[in-house]
Parts: C-alpha cells; structure tokens; sequence
C-alpha cells in the first residue's frame, strides 16, 4: 500500500510543478543577484543571501531560507491536506477502506507519501540551489566565511552542516504535514484542510511578533523554523536547534495521534 500511495503521488503532474514552482523564487532571486551584484546586507533579508556573492556552495541555504517561511510550509499543507479528505472528496475513501489492510495502514501510507514529498522538496530545493549557486556565483576552494559569525570553514565543514540544515528543514516541515494531515482527516475538503493548517501557522507567525504573546512565544510551531541558520555559527549553538527539534516531535506525535484516533473511529461515507 505504500509503494501504491508513493506512485500516486509522485506521478501526479501537479507534484513536480509544485516542486519546480518553488524553486522558481530562489533561482529568480540568484539571477538578479548576479545580474544586479547587489546582496542586502548582512543580517538582513534572508540567511546566507548576503554570503552567497563570494561562495555560491552557501546558496542552497538562502534558498532553504527564501520558502521556508511561507512557499514551503504552504507546499506541504496542500499536499498532506490533500491525502485522505482528497480521496473523501473524490469518492474512493470507502473503497480504499473496503480493503483488508485497515485504517491504521492507510493512513500509515498516507502519512509516509507525506513524508516522501517532503523530503524530495527540501533536497530538490537544496540540490537546484547547489547547481545555480556554483554556477552564477564564485566557488571558495580553500574556505567559506559566513555571515552568521565572521568565522571561516572548509568545504567539508560546509557539506555536512548544510546536510544538517536540511534535515533541521525536513523536520520542521514535519510538522506542518502533522496539522495538516491531520485536519485532513476531520474534513471532506482538501482545501479546508489545507486552510486550516496554513491558519495555525499564520496565527502562529503573527503571534511571536507581539510582546503580548511573548510567554507562548516558545511553544509557537513556527518559533524555531529559521534555526538552522545556527549550524553556521562557529562553535554551533545547539539550544535553539534542539528546541525546535523536541518541539517539532511534540506536534508530531500529538497530531499524529488525534489523526488515528479520529481517522479509525469515523463513519466515511464518502
């Protein structure tokens, strides 16, 4: 069954043009900025960006850091949103469930094809970034200075940090397809479902910009998304990254089991 879910998913035309239009941004974003020359400052814009004009190995990160505060999470909700109120809405919920594999199963294929999508964009994201980076912009051989501490670090040291970095994005994401996976089993509309993921963490973001929010601040899932940026600081600051990663298993875990519960307890009728 999940090999059936991973094929359905990743034949579909409109998972590779999601794909290919998020790339879109940060591949616009590096050729403008090879056109123009102009990086903003660093500290400002998005991580890494001001870096990637003297060691383009830095832009799959800025490309991690341009969707991922808002294409990448949406790319995610309409997917995982998608997965069982899709079939719900197209009326083949019940014929799934008319085989003996069971809920649970189901929706342990589902929850895996989720977890496939997110894992092939996060990389495709990082690899695109990778091509475009060291093809328009300057290759360090010996060092990369990053723009977080001052600090200077081999190739290597570069690699598998930004393997780090990728898994911290995959992670987080996980999280997104927690809520809206499971708001996917509570409706028979993807796009409600997708909706109300995307509006948990919108509320979430507009939340931690408020002092008023600042004692909930820590619990908010989109809180320590942009914490990857701390495997680039020399030594590595492991708090913030920790947290988000503890934070992130909680949502998981407790989403994951309110979609169970709710998925293998409900009458589908359609």
């Amino acid at each position: 069954m999940i090999a059936v879910e991973l094929r359905k998913l990743f034949r579909r035309p409109r998972t590779w043009i999601t794909i290919a239009l998020l790339n879109s941004l940060p591949v616009l974003v590096a050729v403008l900025l090879e056109l123009t020359d102009l990086a903003p400052r660093p500290g400002e814009g998005p991580a890494f960006l001001s870096a990637v004009l003297t060691n383009g190995t830095l832009f799959p990160l800025a490309a991690l850091a341009i969707v991922l505060p808002l294409f990448l999470p949406i790319a995610v909700a309409v997917v995982a949103g998608d997965a069982v109120a899709g079939e719900a809405q197209g009326g083949t919920l019940r014929y799934l469930l008319a085989r003996p594999a069971g809920r649970t199963r189901l929706l342990v294929a589902k929850l895996v094809a989720v977890i496939a999508f997110v894992l092939v964009t996060v990389l495709v994201v990082a690899a695109v970034g990778y091509l475009v980076g060291t093809t328009l912009f300057e290759v360090q051989s010996v060092g990369a200075t990053t723009a977080l501490s001052g600090s200077t670090l081999s190739p290597e040291q570069v690699a598998w940090r930004t393997v780090l970095s990728i898994g911290y994005v995959t992670v987080s994401m996980l999280g997104v397809a927690a809520f809206a996976l499971f708001f996917s089993t509570l409706t028979d509309s993807p796009q409600l479902a997708t909706l109300g993921a995307l509006a948990v963490l919108i509320g979430s973001s507009l939340l931690f910009t408020l002092d008023a929010a600042s004692s909930i601040a820590p619990y908010l899932p989109t809180r320590y998304w942009l914490s990857f940026v701390d495997f680039f600081r020399d030594p590595i600051l492991w708090r913030d990254v920790l947290r988000g990663l503890g934070l992130q298993a909680v949502y998981v875990v407790v989403l994951l089991g309110a979609a169970w519960a709710n998925f293998t307890t409900k009458d589908v009728t359609s």
